[in-house]
């Protein structure tokens, strides 16, 4: 019985961006259209060696209607919001901060020069998840299981997936979008086959080599994301020293409207979530 694998649907390639007080990055995607990355909404990657790229941070900003996941490879940050929580992300640490009906939190660089580089994610709500308590969780890198399955290091944040028939299990689960959340380090020249739920969307992320997806191998390289179709394994094969992200979630199916850090259901929602955020209401203390 021949499987069937996944077909890549898009290609996309990370542009250049600013964000925060002046922070240098690429966006993966992000932005129009938003209901083909559904559950998902936006990554980015943040990377260099220039202090001058990152030092300003992001300072004091809101969010409402999703979750950030903040994925940490090299440097240090600091996390501070309007709960009195307070984290510090370094290498291989994640933070996953459910914004629900509002936070207002900054993140700050924790050094003034050396290398910073990690991602950002956002993952949508439901309508109905949207106006709940804000939550907040720092994952240290030595909580986050890391498997090897035959020469690759498949580092699992989130969710439960079949990794060549191995089940690996995620630091992050029970979330009602179900994510997956996987950084593959190809230590030697190999293919994976993922199972990936049917109905779910995948995306591929290479931020270091190059890979090649499904069965008509189509190369990947540095920088760029795959949307895959949602029936079927997604396969990858690398060469030693790739690096891979991927990514899977159960979409959500309701309308999204995205205006800045606000992402609801309608325009409406949209306003009071201005309205809010201006008057001082978007969180019950500031």
């Amino acid at each position: 019985m021949t499987t069937q694998l996944r077909d890549i649907e898009e290609v996309l390639v990370a542009q250049q961006a600013s964000d925060g007080a002046g922070v240098r990055l690429k966006r993966v995607f992000g932005g129009q259209e938003l209901a083909r990355f559904d559950p998902f909404l936006m990554l980015d990657e943040f990377g260099s060696d220039e202090a001058a790229d990152y030092i300003g941070g992001f300072p004091d900003h809101p969010h409402r209607g999703f979750e950030t996941v903040t994925y940490m490879l090299e440097g240090y940050m600091e996390h501070r919001d309007h709960m009195q929580n307070v984290g510090k992300l370094g290498p291989g640490d994640v933070q996953w901060m459910k914004a629900g009906s509002g936070v207002i939190h900054s993140e700050m660089p924790q050094q003034e020069e050396g290398r910073m580089r990690g991602f950002q994610l956002w993952v949508n709500l439901p309508a109905a998840e949207k106006m709940t308590p804000a939550t907040y969780s720092d994952l240290a890198a030595d909580s986050i299981p890391v498997v090897n399955i035959a020469g690759v290091d498949v580092k699992s944040i989130a969710g439960s997936l079949l990794v060549n028939g191995k089940e690996v299990a995620g630091a992050v689960s029970g979330l009602t979008t179900d994510p997956g959340y996987l950084d593959l380090a190809f230590n030697e020249d190999q293919h994976l086959e993922i199972d990936v739920p049917q109905g779910y969307t995948a995306l591929v992320y290479v931020y270091e080599g190059a890979v090649l997806i499904g069965d008509k191998a189509y190369a990947l390289d540095k920088g760029r994301m795959a949307r895959l179709s949602r029936e079927g394994k997604l396969k990858v094969q690398a060469n030693a020293g790739s690096r891979v992200l991927v990514i899977t979630g159960k979409p959500i199916g309701e309308p999204i409207v995205h205006h800045g850090p606000f992402v609801m259901n309608t325009r409406e929602e949209i306003q009071q979530a201005v309205m809010d955020y201006t008057q001082g209401k978007l969180v019950a203390s500031s």
